[in-house]
This record gives C-alpha cells, structure tokens and sequence, in this order.
C-alpha cells in the first residue's frame, strides 16, 4: 500500500466505505459506475466506464486488497472502495516462459487448476482463484499438454463459498 494512502488513513480514520463505484472484469479492466450506471444494473451487466488512465489503474492496484470478510476493495487514500467482481479476485496473465502474472502484475505460483462447465480456466495459487484470461488460452492449452496442470471440474457458482471471496460486496456485509 502506498504511503501516501497509510497517511490519509491514520488522518481520517473514520471515512464512509464506497461500495458499487469500481467493477473488475473477466479480462482483469476496471470499470467506474457512477450513479447513473447504477441504477441501469448490477455488474457486469452494466459495467460503466473503462479506466484507461495509466497512472490511476497502477495506484488501483499498488492498492488492491480483501478484508477479513472476503470482499475486495482498493484502498483510495482513507476511503475503502468496494470491488464488484465480474469473475475472482484475480485475473490471471500467462507468460511465454510460463511465468503467471496477477491483472496488478504480481507474480504468482500455481497450486491447482480448475475448469468449470463452461470451459473457463482456473488458476489457484499462492495470492488466490483467479481466472486465466481470454486471450491466453493458447498458453494455458500449451500447460495442460506439457503436464504442468490437470485442471479439476469445479463450478463457477461455487468459487465464492469454496475460495471466501465476495463478488458483490455490500454495505450491510460484515468487515
């Protein structure tokens, strides 16, 4: 977490959460929801608009952490903005080496692999689920050919309770 944010924290303790403002896509994009947005429909089926500001999407996820009850927020300097989820937590981005990057650029080692019913991929690893993108399913086939993955069945419904994270954070959830 940035410093700068660590300092407005201690400075104003007692800031109101946001929750419903900031939504993750399957694709590892951010998306504001203003009000308007809001009230036209849940995540992701009313997304809002794309972050495309290089710097903002950085300090998002310099920022980008889950309490104690699940729920994924970024930390936007003393106030908590809630994270509506498209997906997992994480999305995952495969490396031609083999390496696997977070959406937020950490690096990640994979535990297990899980495939759901309708053919999405899975990576469990030691920051979390999350779900491998899109566009890097020809490296993902790549892993399950060499052996390094057996994905497992799983069902997408069930990730939430299996892995406690919540995909539609509210005001009224504990944390």
């Amino acid at each position: 977490m940035d410093d700068i944010v660590k300092a407005a924290m201690a400075k104003w303790p007692n800031v109101p959460h946001c929750y419903g403002w900031l939504g993750l896509d399957a694709r590892g994009n951010w998306y504001m929801r203003d009000d308007r947005t809001q009230a036209q429909g849940t995540f992701p089926a009313s997304k809002g608009s794309l972050l495309r500001h290089d710097k903002l999407v950085e300090f998002i996820h310099r920022n980008y952490a889950s309490d104690g009850q699940g729920q994924w927020y970024f930390q936007n300097g003393p106030q908590r903005v809630y994270v509506e989820l498209e997906a997992t937590p994480w999305i995952w981005r495969l490396q031609p080496d083999g390496a696997v990057l977070s959406h937020t650029g950490k690096p990640a080692h994979v535990r297990e692999s899980l495939l759901d019913e309708t053919g999405r991929l899975y990576l469990v690893t030691d920051l979390g689920v999350g779900l491998v993108h899109s566009a890097d399913m020809t490296l993902a086939a790549d892993a399950v050919e060499a052996g390094r993955w057996q994905p497992a069945d799983v069902q997408a419904d069930a990730l939430p309770a299996r892995f406690g994270f919540v995909p539609h954070p509210q005001a009224d959830s504990p944390g």
